[in-house]
């Protein structure tokens, strides 16, 4: 849990006037950077097979063409490139990182140049999921996956769209608080309780059909 203290400014700003905060996080940085490293590690087995031409180069192998190879191997790097440039976003995105649980939905804030809000109201949760990787583990964190029914066409199909609090400490108990909210909202809206009053006590009342 998180004072009010700590809380950015960008989310005072997005939240309704009635909805509290309840927990705040950001995920930790190696594990977070680590989700980079797949890319990079094809960036540079890219580079290492390219770097066969690149010594041909140096050594003449390619005679009066070094002109035009020079420049077409520069392009054809592009994915060793596209794999540096990416870990440095990661890198720039991850200060900008924090998750939010609130009385009325979770917050997901991002953001490269500029700051990115994603909000998920709780009525929309179809399914909650907690996963603790081997090195998340040893950094003690872990990762929440929520779906909310969005997907994505691939050429396989329709493949499911997670939003992921990444890399949070305390994995399990945020879930559990978040699975609690969810659950106690979702029942408030489904059976509202009767004659409610200003200030709700909570959502304690047991519904009978």
């Amino acid at each position: 849990m998180t004072s009010f203290e700590q809380i950015p400014p960008e989310f005072e700003a997005v939240k309704d006037v009635d909805e509290s905060i309840l927990w705040i996080g950001k995920p930790a940085y190696v594990p977070y950077l680590v989700q980079g490293v797949p890319f990079l590690l094809f960036g540079l087995m890219w580079l290492a097979f390219d770097s066969i031409f690149i010594l041909g180069i140096f050594s003449g192998g390619f005679g009066g063409a070094t002109g035009f190879v020079i420049p077409f191997m520069l392009f054809h790097l592009f994915p060793f490139w596209g794999s540096l440039l990416n870990m440095l976003r990661l890198v720039l995105v991850y200060r900008n990182v924090r998750y939010a649980i609130t009385t009325k939905r979770v917050m997901l804030r991002s953001g490269f140049f500029g700051i990115d809000f994603k909000a998920v109201d709780f009525d929309k949760i179809q399914n909650l999921e907690v996963n603790v990787g081997p090195l998340e583990k040893m950094y003690n964190v872990g990762s929440i996956r929520i779906f909310s029914g969005e997907a994505a066409h691939t050429k396989n199909g329709m493949r499911s769209l997670y939003d992921v609090f990444k890399a949070i400490e305390d994995p399990y108990a945020v879930f559990k608080q978040l699975k609690q909210v969810s659950m106690d909202i979702r029942t408030d809206m489904n059976y509202p309780n009767q004659m409610r009053p200003d200030e709700n006590p909570g959502y304690k009342t047991t519904y009978k059909p």
